[in-house]
């Protein structure tokens, strides 16, 4: 499998990395936040921008991400726009949400773009969205990695479902595939892990999978099991249900990698 190195941080390469969220909704809450995470063990920073009340003005919007590059130095960040249909706080239109990634991804100052795959569809077993693969084509030719993405906040698809869904998010060119589901039962935390195995023996590159809410927990931290490259700690307030605080999920996946290490 072939790794994806941002500022010195390598994904799909030894212990799975942690990505620490930024939901604030000013410029100065958003570099406060920085601030603090620059005192975690958080591997990369996930700008959750459909928080930020200044997301449709460009150049705002990438006057906040230059300050918050210069706060975080050589962290790596990661630009989100999550939208409602996947748990987000916005319903842009696609033209809004497209001009905005496309925005950052030029700008040189966010590492990885979250690209929604399948714009306007809920069937897990669907190709991309032609959109959406246009528009990962179009933040590559800015020269910015693209993170993939797919969530279900209700529920969660049979494992088979979960491949599929991520093989298609790397069709479409997505240079990390990500899925998010909410569990009802064990078996379902078992499936997304039983998904995430499958998947690992079929693709080239890293992924990332989510089983979320407290019983999907243990998926957060099961990352060197299942193949997953890394995983959403928390600094105080969450993204998502289920984050665990940075420090203490460090600690669980060092902890891991070395008794798998010295196995």
């Amino acid at each position: 499998m072939k790794t994806i190195k941002v500022h010195g941080v390598e994904l799909g390469a030894g212990v799975p990395k942690t990505i620490v969220p930024i939901v604030a909704k000013t410029k100065a809450d958003i570099l406060a936040k920085a601030e603090e995470i620059t005192r975690l063990p958080a591997d990369l920073v996930e700008w959750r921008a459909d928080f930020y009340a200044d997301l449709m003005n460009t150049p705002v919007l990438l006057e906040t991400l230059k300050a918050l590059r210069g706060v975080l130095k050589n962290t790596p960040i990661l630009f989100t726009i999550r939208t409602k249909p996947e748990g987000g706080e916005i319903a842009p239109k696609f033209e809004d949400y497209a001009a905005a990634n496309l925005a950052v991804a030029k700008s040189g100052d966010a590492d990885l773009v979250d690209v929604e795959m399948f714009w306007g569809k809920t069937d897990w077993n669907a190709p991309a969205s032609d959109c959406s693969a246009e528009l990962v084509g179009k933040i590559h030719e800015a020269g910015c990695l693209v993170v993939g993405s797919r969530h279900n906040f209700s529920a969660t698809p049979h494992a088979n479902e979960i491949v599929t869904t991520l093989r298609h998010q790397q069709g479409a060119g997505a240079d990390m595939p990500k899925a998010a589901v909410m569990p009802k039962s064990k078996a379902d935390v078992l499936a997304v892990i039983a998904a995430s195995v499958e998947f690992e023996k079929l693709t080239d590159r890293p992924f990332l999978t989510i089983s979320m809410g407290p019983l999907g927990m243990m998926s957060r931290v099961a990352c060197e099991l299942s193949g997953s490259c890394m995983t959403f700690g928390a600094a105080g307030q969450t993204s998502a249900p289920g984050q665990i605080q940075v420090g203490e999920l460090k600690e669980m996946l060092t902890k891991i990698h070395n008794a798998q290490a010295g196995a």
